[in-house]
């Protein structure tokens, strides 16, 4: 049986990949507004002190979705012409995340639903609830378009895409 990329690819060119990934990457945009929406409600404030972006010296960890991965690598990417400036493929050494560079991120317009959702002193409930829809969505998402879903820690997904 076909896969729903397979049947939308068939007879056309091989842009077509490219067209459906540029649809996964316009929803994941959609589901990161959404995201930044139900934020806002939270009364929480962000004082960009980085600390979170030590995944070891805050004592968690940072999973993305492959959707996420898909929207950051095509965006990243584009954010710096084509060149590695911001870094698109960076691997994550001492588990502190790459695009922290000098206490500020480098990729807060692409960043991660993790990263969006997470506050150092915000309600845990909350945000574990709004992670939980986020993962819905994007589960949803990847049957919408028979594309591959995976949870992953930030570390491995940078890392296995930076060899």
């Amino acid at each position: 049986m076909k896969s729903k990329n397979e049947k939308i690819c068939n007879n056309q060119s091989r842009d077509c990949k490219g067209a459906v990934n540029l649809k996964i990457c316009d929803d994941v945009k959609q589901i990161y507004s959404w995201l930044d929406a139900q934020i806002k409600l939270f009364d929480t404030d962000c004082s960009a002190c980085g600390k979170c972006c030590d995944f070891d010296s805050f004592g968690h960890k940072l999973f993305i979705t492959s959707p996420e991965l898909l929207y950051f690598q095509q965006n990243i990417v584009i954010s710096s012409g084509g060149d590695e400036v911001a870094g698109a493929e960076k691997s994550i050494k001492k588990n502190i995340c790459p695009y922290l560079q000098q206490g500020k991120c480098t990729a807060r317009e692409f960043r991660f639903a993790g990263c969006r959702i997470f506050f150092c002193k915000g309600d845990s409930e909350k945000q574990n609830a709004l992670c939980e829809e986020a993962i819905k969505k994007f589960k949803a998402l990847c049957d919408e378009y028979d594309f591959p879903y995976r949870y992953m820690e930030l570390s491995a997904a940078l890392n296995e895409n930076a060899k």
